[in-house]
């Protein structure tokens, strides 16, 4: 058990029976009446953000997670991961991983969450390269900066690409938030 006032950004609680992330915290005194700590925490389990005012001091229980990095294999009804030191393989459910699956490629190397030896979560690298399976061609002369086109990459995403970008090229993403940063090559 710690109390409200040892909170830090980044730290797992247990609240309510579901696990939180503390996404922010702010410890606030006012001038009457008690300190307080306001915070937002992300669900875990769910992914979805709630604020809470917690009073200072209050007893919360924190959560030890425990991080591997795994490769990921294939899918079939499950995600499957393997340990890339030991070998062992584990599954993975889909609501574990959530909107993170349509950046997921084979033989990619991540970061999986466990808590209490389950899976709860997985972490991908910040940017994956990914070839593109589908683009409409850019017209030629259409030469304004900063527009875009709607492209399919093969794990099955659809982003939106710089128009010079074809099908076949091999392109990097930002897995945080999906957007095309720069073209790998042709």
């Amino acid at each position: 058990m710690i109390t409200t006032n040892d909170l830090k950004n980044g730290m797992a609680i247990n609240y309510e029976d579901s696990l939180f992330e503390v996404i922010y915290f702010q410890h606030v005194k006012p001038g009457k009446g008690g300190a307080f700590v306001r915070t937002k925490l992300k669900n875990l389990n769910t992914g979805a953000n709630i604020e809470k005012t917690f009073r200072a001091g209050e007893k919360i229980e924190q959560a030890i997670l425990e991080t591997k990095k795994m490769q990921f294999l294939y899918k079939d009804e499950h995600y499957n991961f393997m340990d890339s030191e030991s070998f062992e393989q584990i599954i993975v459910s889909e609501e574990s991983i959530g909107d993170r699956k349509k950046f997921l490629l084979e033989n990619l190397e991540v970061t999986i969450v466990f808590y209490k030896g389950a899976p709860i979560s997985i972490e991908l690298p910040v940017a994956i390269e990914s070839k593109v399976l589908k683009a409409e061609p850019g017209v030629k002369g259409d030469t304004v900066s900063n527009t875009f086109k709607p492209a399919e990459i093969e794990t099955g995403a659809k982003i939106q690409v710089p128009l010079f970008i074809n099908e076949g090229d091999v392109i990097k993403i930002d897995t945080r938030s999906g957007e095309y940063i720069t073209r790998v090559s042709k």
